[in-house]
């Protein structure tokens, strides 16, 4: 009598390099996304309703936290695929740190506008900037999970040395991902502090009379 074995699917593994990958189409929609509502906002400056908000001078402080953490980041990246733990876990705290520092500066930053009376509703203006920022904002708060689950596995529970090169990897994408969220934001704040009504019109006038 014969008998028939029932064996289970091997599940799929996921390799670092498929987590590269994946990060990197997760930037390429988000950075499509944030290209989209920032033409939007653009377009919308050509209603006569537009009104340009003082910006607050806390960006100026979360830009340079972004920059720091960015950076701090790119350390902590270096020092652990150098073997060097001590150094690089100290370096990815910081880069975390840093990011949540910067969500703080930028609530700072909505709370001085709402003193000031620039509200979401009546001006398009503030209704964008509220918008961006927010949106920004929930990327770096993605980040900041990631970089929590990264950090647990940098402080492995028994120190077992095979799952330091996996936390390495981690802490290299978190650190490309870290660039990202700079990179957008320095977009970002260029956007909301140099374009004016005017700029875009004599920008977008050339344009239009190519067509």
């Amino acid at each position: 009598m014969s008998t028939i074995t029932l064996t289970r699917p091997a599940r799929p593994t996921v390799t670092r390099s498929n987590v590269g990958v994946g990060l990197w189409v997760f930037m390429g929609v988000a950075t499509a996304l944030f290209t989209l509502f920032t033409a939007a906002y653009l377009m919308r400056m050509a209603s006569s309703d537009w009104s340009s908000i003082a910006l607050p001078w806390q960006l100026g402080l979360s830009t340079a936290l972004l920059v720091a953490g960015s950076a701090a980041m790119q350390v902590a990246a270096a020092a652990a695929h150098r073997g060097r733990w001590p150094r690089a876990r100290a370096w990815l705290l910081a880069g975390g740190a840093c990011a949540a520092a910067f969500l703080g500066a930028q609530l700072w930053a909505w709370q001085a506008l709402l003193e000031a009376h620039v509200l979401v509703s009546g001006n398009p203006a503030a209704s964008f900037f509220y918008l961006l920022t927010a949106m920004h904002g929930l990327h770096v708060m993605g980040g900041l999970i990631a970089w929590s689950v990264t950090a647990h596995g940098a402080w492995p529970a028994d120190r077992a040395e095979p799952a330091l090169p996996r936390a390495a990897h981690a802490i290299g994408l978190c650190a490309r991902y870290w660039h990202f969220l700079l990179a957008v934001w320095v977009v970002l704040l260029a956007t909301l502090a140099g374009a004016t009504p005017a700029l875009v019109a004599w920008v977008c006038g050339p344009i239009g009379a190519l067509r």
